[in-house]
């Protein structure tokens, strides 16, 4: 059926670790999109005031998401084009011969990016396993396995496949201890627990506007703190990584003194303009109020799993978890055939191998877990 024909009350929506909804998005995607594309079409000398206004309103309303204080933000296609930039610009120092140390549940385009890049950056890149039989990668095992040669740290503030979330103070803290760069990708933490740049203060942050973000795809981020920004120099540099955009110098580049550094050429706006509408919703949102609504509805996926016997492939204590609940599957069960007759259910869930994911959001409500609770009972 015709996705614009689609009717759908949200009461089962357990995607939010990948795409989130709100009430009402839809229409006003398409608002945003018909306004841009709107403006973009008049014959006049206006498109690009208007384009880079919808684009500084993205880059603004991120800042103050994440209290990243001004000039120290830019956008980005995704995580991995973030974190390509932000590894091709940092000083030698930093990744000749040290090492780049990474979890084992991280998101896997950021480890086939930096496997990809350790020997032409001259790197090594460790990746702290997940022990046998479990789920995530303890914090103790990252601190153990960082040490001093560690010239880079990407942690994952919250995973994927487990919804594990990594204790940032006492990470970050071990980390100064070593002098290494310290990044964190909050892609599936932003939106829904509360994070700060400067608490603790970390060199770099990467995320997109999709999952609890409930935004578009293409939609990325990457905040650069200082002193480590005005250390950097982009590989990837255009005219946009001027002070002076209309610079026509060929002899004179110079980088802008701010995040712009990390620009290139000409920005995409669209996924810009197509995710404001999202961000302008969630900053009017009580924000305790969406994190205490998933945590309760949360609370039931986890004494579902214990009620029918299904093993938790997630931490049981809220305060070690993100936003979504994983189940782990029995190996008999085919998890294709599991998410289909959820969705004949109007149940929307995902897995990975044999891991449910679950992750109810702002509009699941308890009806709608309840009739997740009886389409697994019965299969």
């Amino acid at each position: 059926m015709p996705a614009q024909k689609r009717t759908m009350d949200g009461s089962g929506y357990l995607l939010y670790h990948s795409i989130g909804m709100y009430p009402g998005k839809a229409a006003e995607m398409a608002e945003a999109l018909s306004d841009f594309s709107f403006g973009w079409g008049q014959c006049d000398n206006e498109q690009w005031g208007r384009a880079l206004g919808l684009r500084q309103e993205f880059i603004d309303r991120w800042s103050a998401l994440i209290g990243a204080p001004d000039g120290t933000l830019t956008t980005s296609e995704n995580v991995t084009t973030a974190l390509n930039s932000l590894v091709g610009a940092l000083p030698a120092e930093h990744l000749r011969g040290r090492r780049v140390l990474i979890a084992g549940d991280c998101f896997p385009s950021m480890h086939f990016l930096l496997s990809g890049l350790a020997q032409r950056y001259g790197f090594t890149l460790d990746t702290v396993p997940i022990r046998p039989g479990e789920h995530w990668v303890r914090d103790h095992d990252v601190i153990a396995a960082w040490s001093a040669d560690v010239g880079v740290c990407l942690l994952t503030y919250v995973t994927s496949t487990s919804s594990h979330r990594c204790d940032l103070e006492r990470l970050v803290a071990h980390g100064r201890k070593m002098g290494s760069v310290i990044g964190v990708d909050i892609t599936q933490a932003a939106g829904l627990l509360p994070f700060d740049v400067m608490r603790p203060a970390v060199d770099f942050t990467i995320s997109t506007s999709l999952k609890w973000l409930c935004a578009t795809p293409g939609a990325g981020v990457l905040h650069v703190a200082e002193p480590l920004l005005a250390a950097c120099r982009p590989e990837l540099r255009g005219w946009f990584s001027q002070d002076d955009i209309f610079s026509w110098d060929l002899e004179s580049f110079s980088y802008a003194r701010d995040a712009r550094r990390f620009d290139n050429g000409t920005p995409s706006i669209l996924a810009c303009a197509g995710s404001l509408p999202a961000l302008r919703w969630h900053a009017q949102q009580d924000q305790a109020a969406l994190l205490e609504h998933n945590r309760h509805l949360s609370g039931i996926v986890a004494d579902l799993a214990r009620d029918i016997g299904l093993s938790l492939a997630s931490p049981l204590d809220e305060a070690e978890r993100g936003g979504s609940v994983m189940l782990a599957l029995p190996e008999k069960q085919d998890p294709a055939r599991v998410v289909a007759q959820l969705a004949a259910a109007e149940l929307y869930a995902d897995h990975r191998g044999q891991i449910l994911r679950l992750s109810p959001g702002f509009m699941t409500t308890e009806s709608g877990v309840a009739r997740l609770a009886d389409v697994l009972k019965a299969l």
